[in-house]
C-alpha cells in the first residue's frame, strides 16, 4: 500500500479524531448523568466515532495521486495560518466584530482583490449579529 494524498489526509484526520475522542473523555459528568440518554459528552463521542470511521474509509480506499512535494505559495499559507492564530488570540480581548474586521483587511491583501465580496458579505454581518 503506497502513501497517497488521500491516505495522508486520512491519517491526519484519524489522529485529529482520536485526540478529539480522548479529550471527550475528559468532560466532567454531573451527578445523575449516568441515567440520562444524552449528556455533555454524547455528541463529542459520536463526532469522534464518525471521524475515525470516515478517516479509516479514506485510508483504506484504493487509488489516488502519489504523495510528493507540492508546488504552491507556501508563504501565503503560513501567513494566513499566522493571521488565524492572531485572530483566535485577540478574539477574547477585542470582541468578534473588531477582530473580524481587522482580520479581513490583511486577508484581502494576501489573497487579492478577487474575493473581496465573499470575505466581507458574510462574516461581518454575522459577527455583528452574534455580538
Amino acid at each position: 500500500m503506497r502513501l497517497t494524498k488521500e491516505r495522508f489526509g486520512g491519517l491526519l484526520f484519524l489522529l485529529l479524531s482520536l485526540a478529539y475522542g480522548y479529550h471527550a473523555t475528559q468532560i466532567p459528568g454531573y451527578p445523575g448523568d449516568e441515567y440520562e440518554p444524552f449528556t455533555a459528552s454524547t455528541l463529542p463521542y459520536a463526532l469522534a466515532g464518525v471521524g475515525v470511521l470516515l478517516s479509516l474509509i479514506l485510508i483504506c480506499s484504493p487509488g489516488g495521486e502519489r504523495l510528493g512535494k507540492e508546488s504552491g505559495n507556501w508563504r501565503l499559507v503560513f501567513a494566513l495560518l499566522g493571521l488565524m492564530l492572531v485572530y483566535g488570540l485577540a478574539l477574547g480581548w477585542l470582541g468578534a466584530v473588531v477582530v473580524t474586521a481587522v482580520f479581513l483587511a490583511p486577508t484581502e491583501v494576501f489573497t487579492g482583490p478577487g474575493v473581496q465580496l465573499g470575505l466581507v458579505a458574510v462574516p461581518v454581518p454575522g459577527a455583528a449579529w452574534c455580538e
